[in-house]
């Protein structure tokens, strides 16, 4: 099969070659909407696939479709599922926002690879039976990033999150000092640190589970408006139970196919979850690159692995930059959210029209997320190496070692020490020392960082 292409003659005019698996409608879509180069992803496109198959199924099931007939259009649909006919789907994102371009497209597709292996098949007649493109294009989208959350994201998730408990645990024994308002606070096992990042990873896998129960829900069945009209009321349920061999994941019609095709909540909230993922790791990761910054000039308490050299005018310096990748993926990830928010808003009476960004949003993001989460572990996480000594010493030159001493020598009489250890640069320890404030054992005993890090 030769592979297709969109061409543009000398006056810039666009043109479809003949040997497309499509239709005219396709065509018409593909010259009359505009390119931005962003077309849906292989997730989406097998989506289509998976729901056609089931439609097919079911419709024979229902006794509709002619077997013979249904077995070649379930062959057709599951090589769109695969990926084999990828090439034939060049509709733009930014089409009619029901997304029935791209729902007719996949019906052509269908129907012409049908075709060739031997069967008379219509587009709308076969393909598209008890379906609308206002029903199959939101289920799309749900199948496609709840796939991809279960498949992608939650395995990168546990991949980093496996990798900071390792590190909290390797960590442990190592004393620094805590910091409040980015100023010295009371001191902390790094190890405690990092403890947090590692729940903060796992609650973000709980809300990506979250976000895949969201998306649990599908609007097949509802047909153009949700009424279900030209389908059989158990269709929905039957294509769902093949979505959920196909998929391992337990897609149900929806309870209410007004609320589903009207409104896109579940979307905004499963993005919302992503949202929420994407604060967590930005958060570890620009930690991760202050605790790091220097090395000799910054707090230098973390060494990050070396990925590439860091300037192009000074030797020898090296970047967190695996830390700012991730954290700029977040930021876009941020931004997806506000497109996925704004566009969800825009349900009109009956009818979202917004999905195709919604669907390029959400899946941008999870796949942004998966991949940046993955390297993210791998690359940086895995190889840090804690500066100990280097931790230990700041400890001393603190002023918020005495805090111990405020319930024992009262808050006035430790802040004192504290002005004088700021203004002439010694150590709290020395001062107390040399005013007596305590006997020696009591002193060390008090000022000891291992009682004040607790036993969390």
């Amino acid at each position: 099969m030769e592979k297709t292409r969109i061409e543009r003659d000398s006056m810039g005019e666009m043109s479809v070659p003949a040997d497309a698996l499509y239709g005219a409608s396709t065509q018409r879509a593909v010259l009359n909407f505009p390119v931005s180069g962003y077309r849906f992803p292989r997730s989406f496109i097998r989506a289509l696939g998976l729901i056609k198959a089931g439609a097919a199924l079911a419709n024979r099931d229902l006794g509709k479709l002619d077997p013979g007939l249904s077995e070649i259009i379930v062959t057709a649909a599951l090589e769109v599922a695969d990926g084999k006919l990828d090439e034939h789907f060049p509709l733009d994102i930014f089409q009619t926002g029901s997304g029935t371009s791209t729902n007719t497209n996949a019906n052509e597709v269908i129907c012409h690879r049908a075709m060739q292996l031997g069967s008379e098949v219509h587009p709308n007649d076969h393909v598209n039976m008890g379906q609308s493109s206002n029903d199959v294009i939101p289920s799309a989208i749900h199948i496609a990033a709840a796939e991809s959350l279960k498949n992608d994201l939650l395995p990168a998730l546990d991949a980093l999150h496996l990798e900071l408990l390792g590190k909290s645990g390797e960590f442990w024994d190592v004393l620094k000092i805590g910091r409040t308002h980015l100023m010295d606070a009371t001191p902390i096992r790094l190890g405690q640190e990092f403890s947090g990042y590692a729940k903060q990873v796992e609650y973000g896998k709980l809300r990506a589970g979250n976000a895949i129960r969201a998306l649990e829900e599908l609007a097949l069945g509802g047909t153009a408006v949700g009424t279900g009209l030209n389908t059989d009321r158990t269709f929905s349920g039957k294509v769902c139970r093949t979505l959920w061999e196909k998929t391992g994941i337990s897609f149900r019609e929806a309870a209410n196919h007004f609320e589903a095709q009207g409104a896109k909540d579940g979307l905004v909230e499963a993005s919302g979850q992503l949202k929420t993922i994407a604060v967590s790791l930005f958060k570890i990761a620009n930690d991760l690159r202050w605790l790091s910054s220097g090395p000799q000039c910054g707090i230098g308490e973390l060494q990050l692995p070396a990925t590439q050299p860091g300037s192009s005018i000074m030797p020898g310096k090296v970047n967190p930059v695996m830390c700012e990748s991730l954290m700029q993926v977040c930021t876009q990830v941020i931004g997806n959210d506000a497109t996925i928010t704004w566009a969800g808003a825009n349900g009109n009476l009956d009818l979202n029209v917004m999905m195709p960004v919604m669907a390029h949003n959400i899946l941008e993001s999870i796949r942004l997320l998966s991949n940046s989460t993955r390297l993210f572990a791998d690359r940086c996480v895995a190889g840090i190496v804690a500066n100990r000594e280097h931790c230990e010493s700041l400890i001393e030159k603190s002023l918020a070692m005495v805090t111990s001493l405020a319930p024992i020598i009262g808050y006035d009489l430790a802040a004192e020490i504290a002005k004088e250890s700021a203004k002439t640069g010694r150590t709290v320890r020395e001062i107390c020392q040399e005013r007596q404030i305590l006997p020696e054992e009591k002193l060390a005993a008090a000022l000891d960082p291992v009682k004040m890090t607790g036993n969390a």
